[in-house]
């Protein structure tokens, strides 16, 4: 078997916690923006500065699609709760 030299690129793992809620959109949007697009140090100034727009631009593009995401569950799942029966669950559930 012939062998050929390979690299490996490793990156480090991040941790992302918070307490006693789950992450919101602006945060995930955060998340999904940093994992799509990245920016090379070594990019001519006026890339760099197109390409930061166009990750800002992205940012809100992601965090309004996952708000209304968010939304869109919370109001199938307050319509499955009073279909259950259960008003005052579901009124909560809406009220979020």
């Amino acid at each position: 078997m012939i062998g050929h030299p390979a690299e490996i690129s490793v990156s480090h793992p991040t941790v992302h916690v918070v307490s006693n809620r789950g992450f919101n959109t602006e945060e995930m949007a955060e998340f999904a923006v940093n994992k799509i697009i990245s920016i090379s140090d070594t990019a001519a100034p006026e890339i760099k500065a197109q390409a930061e727009a166009f990750r800002n631009h992205m940012r809100s593009v992601i965090r309004f699609y996952l708000a209304a995401a968010v939304q869109s569950d919370r109001t199938t799942v307050s319509n499955r709760l009073k279909e259950m029966g259960h008003h005052e669950a579901a009124s909560v559930i809406r009220g979020i």
